[in-house]
């Protein structure tokens, strides 16, 4: 009887002490759970592991970007901007004080597949008074690392046309083998459209007279086709029209250079700038140069 009545109280005593062994052990489950833990965390804080997973995206990304895009259109990651570059291949920039201190030699230097920078159109001066502070250095730079330039004045309807021309020839002696100077026409200056084209025209006139070349008239494609389609069309054109896989104009359209982005990034330039292409191979472009 006295044994029989001590087995439940050694029963309970087992028990507890499976309790009090299964508390023990789970410390040591926890600790494996923060060790894995631990190590996943390393794994994910480790720069390999970043250095992968973005790679992975940024090849994921330029993939999904480039789908369903014109082929003749696509992203160029050194310039940071798509390129119109299956149907042109002579590239250029626009410059002016604008961009800065520019090292020609790098901008020269840069290539992404067949894209490098050939030629360059620099701000030379302004209405009648206002001369580029960089374009002399840039005139001077250029031309040493190689690169195709041409100046280009930026018109001021309200001023005239032929004392702009004056200015801008006292500031710039074009040379052979260079592009043929442009005037940048962009506003009426508060002026009716008919005596801009006035001015416009007298300052083209004197500009032919006295370099015997065709300047290039530089504007964008909403003014060119609100004021000037029809009155000058015998003047090679230079259109700025952005974004754009195609520039549409009409066929007739003498066109020769296309702007086609404003936020290119090229080395050597600290500043975004203007890209371009010619509308032409490189014996044509030869035929565009002074002689």
């Amino acid at each position: 009887m006295t044994t029989n009545k001590h087995v439940p109280v050694q029963r309970k005593a087992a028990i507890k002490k499976k309790r009090v062994a299964k508390k023990k052990q789970q410390p040591g489950l926890a600790t494996k759970w923060k060790v894995l833990l631990a190590g996943i965390a390393l794994i994910l804080l480790s720069p390999f592991y970043y250095g992968y997973v973005l790679q992975v995206f940024s090849s994921t990304w330029r993939w999904v970007k480039d789908i369903g895009q014109d082929p003749n259109y696509r992203n160029y990651d050194g310039y940071n901007i798509q390129i119109p570059s299956k149907k042109y291949s002579i590239h250029g920039i626009d410059v002016s004080y604008y961009q800065g201190k520019i090292n020609w030699e790098k901008v020269k230097e840069m290539k992404e597949d067949e894209v490098k920078v050939g030629f360059a159109f620099i701000k030379a001066t302004e209405g009648v008074t206002r001369v580029d502070p960089y374009f002399q250095r840039n005139w001077r730079e250029a031309p040493k690392a190689g690169i195709v330039c041409g100046a280009y004045h930026y018109f001021k309807p309200s001023k005239s046309g032929k004392w702009q021309a004056r200015f801008f020839l006292q500031n710039v002696k074009p040379e052979k083998g260079d592009l043929p100077m442009v005037v940048d026409i962009e506003e009426l200056n508060g002026v009716p459209a008919s005596a801009m084209r006035k001015e416009l025209m007298a300052f083209i006139k004197h500009i032919e007279d006295k370099t015997l070349v065709k300047p290039i008239i530089y504007t964008n494609l909403s003014f060119y086709k609100d004021y000037l389609k029809g009155y000058a069309d015998e003047y090679p054109l230079w259109i700025a029209h952005y974004y754009k896989a195609e520039l549409k104009v009409d066929k007739e359209t003498n066109w020769k250079f296309w702007q086609h982005s404003d936020k290119a990034t090229i080395d050597g330039i600290n500043h975004v700038v203007d890209m371009n292409v010619f509308n032409g191979d490189s014996i044509e472009f030869r035929q565009m140069l002074i002689k």
